[in-house]
């Protein structure tokens, strides 16, 4: 039995065999004519058109494949296959450079979260336990205190967070590292300090964790002891927009052929 082409794959036939660019209306014509799909939508070519939006080059949104089988040019709305080189030059001129766009502002947001990263890591040790605790206000938690050094016990500062009607005991616990990963034997020290007070420890650095720095952060019948590495630091204060700001730039894809067939 002759497998059914799907919707794609007609529209690819079609325009294999074409010299040039072709409407919406153009490509669905000729699937009819040469019985290339059976469409049952009430609005057949409103289907076909998101299917080639879908798949086409520089028309990126949510929904949209990962597949790209065409060109779009934007002055004539009109499709054309994006693995032929040479028959659609001036199709290619005029894709939107969306995925330049995107490309650039991943490479921006790289930039920018290790520059924040290299900022907290200058910051004193006080400084960065002060940055912590309002960081966790941010979050909720409640009655933050940063504990003084000559009483510390092992424990930066402690408060509270509610779950539910009740509110948990929390000690944090923070080291402004610079590259030297935090080893277990710091994060059992932090358990044995909070273990019988508090009901749960937050470990932040702004280095990151050893492989079993991070397989004893849980553990059965002890606190446990979440932790919170330069990254996720930088995560949580573009979450909260906590010493970021940021500026909205709205960027348009042209979607003239939706309503215009």
């Amino acid at each position: 039995m002759k497998k059914r082409k799907t919707i794609t794959e007609a529209a690819i036939e079609v325009l294999r065999h074409s010299d040039k660019t072709l409407s919406v209306s153009e490509i669905y014509a000729k699937i009819i004519e040469n019985s290339l799909y059976e469409f049952h939508a009430q609005n057949p070519l409103s289907v076909l058109r998101v299917e080639l939006r879908g798949h086409a080059v520089g028309i990126d949104y949510p929904s949209a494949s990962s597949k790209k089988y065409f060109l779009y040019d934007e002055v004539s709305r009109t499709f054309g296959l994006a693995n032929i080189q040479t028959k659609y030059e001036n199709v290619k001129k005029e894709v939107t450079p969306l995925t330049t766009l995107r490309e650039l502002h991943l490479k921006y947001t790289d930039e920018f979260k290790a520059k924040i990263l290299r900022q907290l890591k200058e910051l004193n040790p006080y400084d960065f336990e002060f940055f912590c605790k309002n960081l966790l206000e941010k979050y909720g938690f409640h009655n933050l205190v940063i504990t003084q050094k000559s009483r510390d016990g092992g424990i930066d500062g402690h408060g509270k967070l509610k779950i539910g009607l009740a509110y948990m005991n929390v000690a944090f616990q923070c080291k402004r590292w610079g590259s030297t990963k935090i080893s277990r034997k710091e994060i059992d020290a932090f358990r044995g300090a909070v273990q019988g007070e508090y009901e749960q420890g937050l470990f932040f650095t702004t280095s990151s964790f050893s492989k079993e720095a991070e397989e004893s952060s849980i553990k059965r019948g002890a606190v446990p002891i979440i932790l919170i590495d330069g990254n996720m630091i930088v995560d949580f204060m573009i979450d909260k927009h906590f010493g970021i700001e940021y500026e909205e730039l709205p960027i348009y894809i042209n979607a003239l052929d939706n309503i215009l067939s």
